[in-house]
């Protein structure tokens, strides 16, 4: 089992090796009590966002981490996998503008 830092490393890894951009980690241990992190990261197409998010998995599960459940794959234009305390979520640009989940996660106080 990896700790939370090793797994979120791990994580950033696996989109970098796949060319995700915009990669951004957040902090959520003091706002939710279900996960500590939240990773986002963009991909220019419905391919490369399954392609990432089966990376993350594929790479995670090489190391002895459970994905807990993988959605969104099928459309493409938001995956999202729950590492338990670690959430990823893969979005197109458009997605991730409209969503901003970073605006919601990190400028609101927990």
């Amino acid at each position: 089992m990896l700790n939370l830092q090793e797994k979120t490393q791990a994580i950033v890894d696996a989109l970098e090796e796949i060319k995700a951009n915009d990669i951004s980690v957040i902090d959520t241990s003091k706002k939710s009590s279900l996960f500590d992190r939240m990773i986002i990261a963009s991909a220019n197409s419905n391919r490369q966002t399954r392609a990432l998010a089966q990376n993350v998995a594929k790479r995670l599960e090489e190391k002895g981490e459970k994905i807990n459940s993988t959605e969104g794959e099928k459309g493409g234009e938001w995956v999202l996998i729950d590492l338990g305390e670690v959430l990823v979520h893969v979005m197109q640009p458009a997605v991730r503008a409209y969503y901003s989940l970073e605006e919601l996660w990190e400028k609101h106080p927990g």
